[in-house]
Formats: C-alpha cells, sequence, structure tokens
C-alpha cells in the first residue's frame, strides 16, 4: 500500500549518485515503515523529461516535471549535489523550493544544491548546513546566512532539511524523522547500524518492526 503523497527527488545531469541511496531506497521499499505494508512512492523530477547522466554514468529519465510538483502532492522534495548547480536554468527548481517552503512542504538539500539554495537567500533566517561555510561564500556571492550556519553535517530546521556531502546517512535520518515514517525505535536502530556495521543493531532494527 503506498501513502497518498509522493517523494520527489530532483535529477540534473552529473547528480551525486551516493547521496540519494539511503533515502530513496527506504521510502520507496517502505521495508522497516512503522505501519506494515506502506511506503512513499519515489519520482524523479527534471525540468522537462529529457534523460540525464549522473555522476556515475547512469542515465535517468525523469518520471515527472517541475510544473508537476505540488505541495498537496509532495511529502518530500529532495535535491541532491552535482556539479552543474551553477547553471541559471536549475531557477525553476528554486523558485519551486520557495513555493513548497512557503506552503510548509518538506525540502531537503544535499552538498551543492545547497549553494543554489544560499544564493537565493533561502538560508538567509535559517538554520542550515552546507560543505562548509568558505564553500557557501565562494560559490554563492549573495549568501547571508553566517549567522544561521551550523558547522554539522545535517540539519534539520522544520520543514527544511540541509547536509554536506558527506552528510548522507544523517540527511537520510532527518528526512525519515521529519515524516515519521519508522518508529522510534527503529530510526535509532538503522541509523547505529548503517553507521557503525555492528550486527546487535541489525537484530534490533529486526526486533522493532510490526509483527503480524
Amino acid at each position: 500500500m503506498t501513502t497518498k503523497k509522493i517523494a520527489y527527488i530532483y535529477v540534473q545531469d552529473t547528480w551525486s549518485d551516493w547521496e540519494a541511496g539511503y533515502v530513496i531506497a527506504e521510502l520507496n521499499s517502505g521495508r522497516f515503515f512503522k505501519t506494515k505494508n506502506q511506503r512513499i512512492p519515489v519520482k524523479t523530477v527534471g525540468i522537462d523529461k529529457t534523460p540525464v547522466r549522473t555522476m556515475g554514468g547512469v542515465v535517468i529519465t525523469p518520471d515527472a516535471t517541475i510544473e508537476e510538483v505540488s505541495a498537496e502532492s509532495s511529502a518530500v522534495f529532495i535535491l541532491i549535489g552535482g556539479d552543474t548547480w551553477q547553471d541559471p536554468k536549475h531557477q525553476v527548481v528554486i523558485e519551486k523550493v520557495k513555493e513548497l517552503l512557503d506552503a510548509n512542504t518538506n525540502v531537503a538539500a544535499i552538498c551543492g544544491s545547497t549553494a543554489a539554495l544560499a544564493e537565493a537567500g533561502i538560508f538567509d533566517n535559517r538554520p542550515h548546513t552546507s560543505n562548509t561555510i568558505e564553500y557557501l561564500k565562494m560559490v554563492a556571492p549573495n549568501y547571508k546566512g553566517d549567522s544561521h550556519y551550523r558547522d554539522q553535517q545535517a540539519v534539520m530546521d522544520n520543514n527544511l532539511i540541509t547536509a554536506n556531502s558527506a552528510g548522507s546517512l544523517l540527511f537520510a535520518r532527518y528526512i525519515l524523522d521529519r515524516l515519521g515514517v519508522f518508529s522510534d525505535r527503529a530510526l535509532e536502530a538503522w541509523y547505529n547500524y548503517f553507521d557503525t556495521g555492528e550486527a546487535k543493531y541489525f537484530f534490533e532494527l529486526m526486533d522493532s518492526l510490526p509483527k503480524d
């Protein structure tokens, strides 16, 4: 059974494959959700439906266009890093982010995508992180959010989640937490297992799942 809402993930040329893996796998499969047989389907989004090539060389044809993303249909809108975020063509994506945040819809941005949000003023008055504050100042000359920068792998400020390039696991944890799809016990065990690789956390995770 799927939920009524969708996890949209924007894809662009040079998309950083590894930054998306943890979160989209768990949302789309629902394998550790606290409610059995539920999931949040993941749809890839492009400016249009022209195929893009990720940094890993994988070709993705977007499922939807930016115009199809709405606050009503979105559980979360996820932006992933890449080498092309300074291209002006992504401005339509930034405008969609503003629209969603204003509607109290969840937005999550990691690595290079945070620079585009910083340049657009989205971080001026909100706690956030990125690949270092020096990085933001270098690539986003209009950035004015210095006082709200947090030197952490990931930051959750209500409906806005940000992360640096090494923070994909914590990024996923915060998104899962925000959406409330795991039990607290399952989320803790899931995070600890992938963070440490210790088998005890895997068994804790299995024990935390809903029983038949």
